[in-house]
Order: C-alpha cells, then sequence, then structure tokens
C-alpha cells in the first residue's frame, strides 16, 4: 500500500511525507527499539510512542519506510531532520498503539 494511505487513520497527520512512490506491506508496532532491531519487516510502517532520533536511526536499520508516533506524542525537530535524510515519512495520530494497529491492519487489508 502506499504510505500516503496512512492519512486515512483517524486523527493522522503528515510531519514528513515519503517519496510519492513508498509503498508498505506490512506493520510492526513495539516501543522497545531493540525488539524493532530484532524484528520489525522491511518496508513496514513503526507504530510507537518513541518519538525521537534514536527511532529514526533503528527504522533506517531495520528498512523501516515510515514511522507512526501515537498519542499525539510530540515530533522534535531533530528527529524531522533525520527522517528526511533518511527518506523515511513520519505521521503522527491521536489514536493510542492498539487503535493505530487496528487501523493500520484494516488499511492493509483493504483491496
Amino acid at each position: 500500500m502506499n504510505v500516503n494511505r496512512l492519512m486515512q487513520i483517524p486523527g493522522a497527520e503528515c510531519l514528513l511525507p515519503a517519496p510519492a512512490d513508498t509503498e508498505i506491506s506490512t506493520a510492526f508496532t513495539s516501543d522497545l527499539l531493540s525488539d524493532v532491531m530484532a524484528h520489525a519487516p522491511e518496508n513496514s510502517v513503526l507504530i510507537t510512542i518513541q518519538a525521537h532520533l534514536n527511532t529514526v536511526a533503528v527504522a533506517f536499520l531495520a528498512g523501516i519506510r515510515a514511522i507512526l508516533a501515537c498519542s499525539s506524542r510530540p515530533v522534535p525537530a531533530d528527529m524531522l531532520e533525520a527522517a528526511r535524510k533518511q527518506h523515511i515519512a513520519i505521521y503522527r495520530t491521536s489514536l493510542n498503539q492498539f487503535d493505530a494497529s487496528v487501523a493500520v491492519h484494516q488499511l492493509l487489508s483493504a483491496p
């Protein structure tokens, strides 16, 4: 699915768009960055409340294409700048991680 479909999630906002042709095939939900490194699939969206510079570094190493910050977490400027350099999209939603995960699953499952 095109990463821009994440804007269909309730309360979603795009803080940093990805290139228009960026596709995600799955999602991974975790707030433990070591878990993300060990288990997150490539070409996924990371659903988390971890909104800081290290999240981008881990996402880049894991091949993640987008980060969805939940619970309206503030996203600092250094995180946005790092994500821009690594071509990782940043989205934010007011939903918690569970509800955001359900919403992303529904988008990924839709035709």
